[in-house]
């Protein structure tokens, strides 16, 4: 079975995620550990934190939208994992970096997204 463009592009995003998601890791743990407080640094690490699993979590769904191309229920889940993932984590990102509360709204959004994705992954795992 061939590869098709939405798993290249699904596998190719995970790819630079995680790239990201490791640099801003150590961006983090290195140039922020001693500039921010307590409680950013700890918003900051479970912006990290979501970003890294849930790019794992989109891996393993591209991996399913493989086994499953014709999957709607799959494909629109992986959409909403990578949207959710950069709802939730990047607005926590900007929420510490530019000590800017306006941020803040958008994270439950990400949230929010993110279970519905993982949730209409299981439903459509188990009924496809």
């Amino acid at each position: 079975m061939e590869i098709n463009k939405k798993i290249k592009f699904f596998l190719t995003v995970c790819s630079f995620m995680m790239a990201l998601c490791i640099s801003l890791g150590a961006f983090g743990a290195h140039a922020l550990k001693d500039i921010l407080s307590e409680t950013y640094l700890e918003i900051y690490n479970t912006a990290v934190s979501y970003h890294f699993y849930n790019t794992l979590g989109l891996f393993a769904a591209s991996f399913i939208m493989y086994l499953k191309p014709n999957s709607k229920g799959v494909i629109i889940a992986s959409w909403l994992i990578l949207v959710g993932m950069i709802l939730f984590s990047f607005s926590l990102y900007f929420l510490v970096l530019f000590e800017n509360a306006i941020f803040g709204p958008i994270t439950p959004i990400g949230g929010s997204l993110l279970i519905i994705a993982w949730l209409l992954l299981a439903i459509s795992i188990y009924k496809d």
